[in-house]
């Protein structure tokens, strides 16, 4: 890496001009976990938490949360997302997070893809903190990040 891209010439922080990128498929996908204990997991399963069904909600806060990773994230391009998928997955052992974000455009939306999982885990992370002291939000990573030429 040559240069970070967020910093201009006097080391200033620097929205990247995209202006002159083609228009491509950009998708990316993101993960993440939150460690829960047994009886929480037991809530969740048999849909028993106090706030409400937990993983649905956790999905939808996802998608809202990647549709304002612009406003979040200083420097990020606000885009045009064609599609944000969050599915949640109760596991013996907590809640795994997974996201998917989608537009066409001039830069990746790898950020809002993470957002998506972030926010994913911090929704059930309040949903389940009245029962729940020990939670821990963790392997939140970027899975895959793709551009497409469009048809022409």
């Amino acid at each position: 890496m040559d240069k970070l891209t967020h910093i201009d010439q006097q080391g200033k922080a620097s929205m990247v001009d995209v202006g002159d990128k083609s228009h491509q498929i950009r998708v990316a996908r993101a993960k993440g976990f939150i460690k829960l204990g047994a009886q929480t997991i037991e809530l969740i399963k048999e849909n028993k938490m106090k706030k409400g069904d937990v993983l649905t909600i956790a999905e939808i806060a996802g998608i809202q949360g990647a549709k304002k990773c612009s406003e979040l994230i200083p420097l990020c391009h606000p885009l045009q997302l064609t599609k944000v998928e969050v599915k949640t997955t109760l596991t013996d052992t907590g809640v795994e997070v997974n996201s998917m974000a989608k537009c066409i455009g001039q830069t990746g939306v790898e950020m809002e893809a993470l957002t998506a999982v972030n926010v994913a885990l911090l929704t059930v992370y309040d949903m389940c903190k009245a029962v729940d002291k020990e939670m821990i939000m963790t392997d939140v990573t970027l899975i895959e990040k793709t551009k497409t030429d469009l048809e022409k």
